[in-house]
């Protein structure tokens, strides 16, 4: 791979990082009920979720579930189906001290942080379609594909890691402005109503369709 050809994933890879998605809703909903430094561990699961389809893709895998209707549908139903009951259980979530959590969180809470950020990315379809669609342009057949892909994948999850971040701190500085239990229970709303729109956003997502 050039340095031309690694700029030019580069640049795609920061627009697609950028995009909304059910990751930037996650980041920044963790942000916002659990603060930048918990959210990190939900980062953390994003990028496994984020590097289980790059090796599929790279495996071929990816190819046969965005060519099986069966496979395809039910992986984006798997997912809307997750997002829909992380909306659910953010809106019915008590209001709490988001500050006092911060200072006793436990080994427990970070795993489920990173089971939610991989679930997250996981039963995404869409970007089994992007990468599918993308890496032809960005790989060359004559050349070792290991190396590559090695490359493609490193770019795009440290990518990954700085936009998520970046919205998992910006959301995490709302926690400042929450002291009662009145905002608390708007926040809660709020986050559950964007969890809700991204699965309405990939219940309407088809085989083909650019992610």
């Amino acid at each position: 791979m050039t340095w031309q050809v690694w700029l030019a994933f580069l640049g795609a890879a920061i627009l697609i990082s950028i995009a909304p998605g059910p990751g930037a809703v996650q980041s920044m909903a963790t942000g916002m009920t659990d603060g930048l430094r918990r959210g990190w561990w939900s980062v953390l699961g994003l990028e496994i979720g984020l590097m289980l389809q790059l090796v599929l893709v790279a495996a071929g895998v990816g190819a046969v579930v965005a060519a099986s209707a069966l496979a395809f549908t039910v992986i984006k139903w798997l997912g809307v189906a997750y997002l829909a009951y992380l909306a659910f259980r953010q809106w019915r979530t008590a209001p709490r001290d988001l500050r006092e959590q911060l200072d006793t969180a436990t080994g427990s809470s970070r795993r489920g942080l990173v089971a939610r950020g991989f679930l997250v990315n996981a039963t995404n379809p869409k970007g089994l379609v992007f990468f599918l669609a993308a890496l032809p342009q960005f790989v060359v057949p004559a050349a070792p594909l290991l190396p590559q892909y090695l490359a493609i994948g490193l770019t795009m999850i440290v990518v990954d890691i700085v936009v998520m971040g970046f919205y998992t701190g910006l959301a995490g500085r709302l926690m400042h402005w929450l002291h009662n239990a009145r905002q608390q229970t708007i926040l809660n709303r709020v986050v559950a109503t964007m969890f809700a729109a991204a699965a309405v956003v990939l219940s309407l997502v088809r085989r083909g369709t650019p992610a």
